[in-house]
């Protein structure tokens, strides 16, 4: 089911409800600063920044493993601090580390949470053997986790939390640490959620490729606030079509004024370092170029290309997504 930009689907209610959502941790590190979004039933929503950003510490409290300091959070319905039972029995959480019990094979990590979450023996071997087959572990259910690689773990942990069928699917950097071949064939997994499931999808993720590819919107998060949320098109769309960014070996900040002046350079150009990032717009490349020599700005290098959403990042907070923003860098998030 696909939803509208705005995050409804139909006009029935939000699977996920978040209004002033903060918390603060004891020495008063303030990982989440009140954020505000929804998720319609079943949308894919990406949480996009940094490492430090607030992503993790925004999931613990959506699964209630970390408790708000103020706010209020309701999945389908139920609020994660007044009602967590019910707001676990609706959802189901992949997190970065890996969770599944190494000693006992793939089948059995499967029929222990089966059991643990209250599921029909009569039925839930044949659950069993359907997500199994979804995720290519039949022919490994028989054998130790201990022997899977990290692809293999990760697509039994995803399908694991599918087991009960959850309303809410949370997936917190689900690809982190894999090589690049098996990070691609788990992001298809997760895609084919898409068109095999209803289930609602929150991820988060710090890889520009997994928020495009996998989101119908993101929310770009930076020092534990949103500060855009759009479909990934939308957000790209306000960079324009491409992008010059100049090397200016004097003062850059002094190149952008007069760039603005002569009006090369709009507002959403910026400054980072010694680069210059100049959106075109409806302008192309030569034309600004020459633009650029008449205004009489030095430049050591140009590079013309389409924006990324790691420039609209860049745009938004002054900090790259590679890195995480310096007031953020040791706190718990």
């Amino acid at each position: 089911m696909r939803v509208s930009p705005n995050g409804s689907a139909h006009g029935t209610p939000p699977a996920i409800d978040v209004v002033m959502l903060s918390k603060t941790y004891p020495g008063g590190v303030e990982a989440v600063k009140g954020i505000d979004f929804q998720v319609a039933a079943g949308e894919v929503f990406g949480l996009l920044g940094p490492n430090g950003a607030g992503k993790s510490t925004t999931i613990g409290m959506l699964t209630t493993t970390v408790e708000p300091t103020s706010g209020t959070a309701r999945l389908v319905g139920f609020d994660v601090r007044a009602e967590p039972l019910s707001a676990r029995r609706v959802s189901a959480v992949v997190f970065q580390e890996a969770t599944v019990d190494c000693s006992l094979t793939g089948r059995r990590n499967l029929e222990v949470h089966a059991r643990l979450w209250g599921g029909d023996p009569a039925t839930s071997g044949d659950r069993i053997v359907e997500v199994a087959h979804s995720f290519g572990l039949t022919d490994l259910l028989e054998r130790p986790v201990s022997g899977y690689s990290g692809g293999e773990r990760r697509r039994l942990e995803i399908a694991r939390a599918l087991l009960s069928r959850p309303e809410v699917l949370f997936l917190d950097e689900p690809t982190v640490g894999l090589d690049p071949r098996i990070r691609y064939e788990l992001l298809d997994l997760i895609a084919s959620l898409r068109d095999t499931s209803e289930v609602t999808v929150l991820l988060t993720t710090h890889y520009l490729d997994e928020a495009e590819r996998l989101c119908d919107r993101v929310g770009i998060v930076h020092a534990g606030r949103i500060v855009a949320l759009d479909t990934p098109t939308a957000l790209l769309a306000n960079l324009g079509r491409e992008i010059l960014e100049l090397r200016v070996p004097d003062d850059p900040i002094e190149a952008l004024n007069s760039l603005r002046s002569s009006g090369v350079a709009g507002d959403d150009a910026f400054v980072i370092g010694s680069t210059l990032t100049v959106p075109l717009h409806n302008r192309s490349a030569r034309e600004s170029m020459d633009a650029i020599a008449t205004a009489g700005v030095a430049i050591g290098a140009v590079t013309a290309r389409a924006p990324t959403l790691d420039d609209v990042y860049l745009q938004l907070t002054g900090h790259s997504l590679a890195a995480p923003p310096a007031e953020q860098q040791g706190a718990r998030t």
